[in-house]
């Protein structure tokens, strides 16, 4: 492991859908290798292996070690059963199949929540109207990064002296909290429909299909058939009221989720939003209900009005993730000198 520290490293993001690619120099500025990207779908392959190796045969490249950051919860360091998708992945056996040194498995979430330190400029847009936290400036930061995908992801990334570490949950699928009349109807639809309703049944793709079933429900009209894309196209054109109120009910919880995950995780310092409908739902985002509701914490408002939301643009968190670890793990620090 020592001797490959610094040698090009295999990243692999995989999520429900899809499985993306790339590769790491840690020895550069910019870890991430931007025309070594390759995205693929999970549906059209029978394992990570195989997919491994038809991305290596496609793009010629060649690497000694890997990062995979899955979408999962990760069993002593060893094994992951990808959430919402049907492999299951061993580190052993991968290194082995693709005859590399080690493979190294991370919660995707911990990855991405790892790439905010490579974020600049344009990867980010500010939600709100705080100024952006700047990762390293104090000795000891706690930051929050949240997002909706195919499923709802939540992880920590703490500063501590000089050190960056992540901390790695399944907090999507916390129990979701009603506040708002508006809630508590759509947690009663949901909890006869699921049973237990967790947060990642309103905050995600078909969490957003959920929502705009609870809301005909509540209102008396019949749904159509439509998936998340369609709502959020129908309110983007304004075309469908009931998608409208969809989508705005949609920013409006998530801000109360994330504000919880604030008060949870201690993340004063600030918190990322990420995921693939993150820049899709900028907008309704932007217009002020999520600060609305991410701020409505009772005897905490005055201190959840100070605490900074950014929304994450850059499109391939996750590998930038997998990236700053590699630099990690090269010895390299991810911080600014003080």
């Amino acid at each position: 492991m020592s001797q490959s520290r610094s040698a090009p490293t295999l990243l692999v993001d995989l999520g429900g859908t899809n499985v993306r690619f790339g590769v790491a120099d840690p020895s550069r500025d910019k870890p991430l290798i931007t025309d070594s990207i390759r995205r693929y779908r999970v549906a059209e392959h029978d394992s990570l292996v195989s997919t491994a190796k038809q991305y290596l045969a496609d793009t010629g490249l060649e690497v000694r070690r890997a990062i995979v950051a899955a979408a999962g919860r990760i069993v002593d360091g060893e094994t992951v059963k990808v959430t919402n998708n049907p492999w299951a992945i061993s580190a052993q056996q991968t290194a082995s199949a693709l005859d590399l040194e080690y493979v190294h498995l991370v919660n995707d979430f911990a990855a991405q929540s790892m790439a905010v330190t490579l974020l600049h400029g344009d990867d980010l847009v500010d939600v709100g109207t705080l100024p952006r936290p700047v990762i390293g400036a104090e000795a000891e930061q706690t930051f929050a990064i949240v997002g909706p995908g195919t499923g709802l992801g939540v992880g920590g990334l703490l500063v501590r002296a000089g050190h960056c570490s992540v901390l790695q949950t399944e907090g999507g699928h916390a129990g979701f909290a009603a506040h708002t009349p508006e809630d508590i109807a759509i947690l009663d639809y949901l909890n006869h429909k699921y049973g237990r309703v967790s947060n990642e049944r309103l905050i995600c793709g078909q969490g957003l299909v959920n929502l705009y079933d609870a809301i005909c429900h509540m209102v008396g009209a019949i749904p159509a058939d439509l998936k998340p894309e369609d709502i959020t196209a129908r309110a983007k054109d304004g075309s469908c009221p009931l998608c409208t109120r969809t989508v705005e009910t949609f920013a409006g919880i998530f801000g109360s989720v994330a504000g919880d995950l604030v008060l949870t995780l201690g993340a004063w310092d600030g918190v990322y939003l990420t995921g693939g409908l993150i820049p899709i739902l900028l907008p309704w985002l932007e217009r002020g209900r999520f600060r609305e509701r991410f701020e409505a914490k009772g005897r905490f408002r005055d201190i959840m009005e100070k605490v900074p939301t950014q929304a994450i643009m850059n499109p391939e968190p996750g590998l930038l993730g997998a990236a700053a670890l590699a630099v990690l793990e090269s010895g390299r620090t991810l911080l600014p000198s003080r």
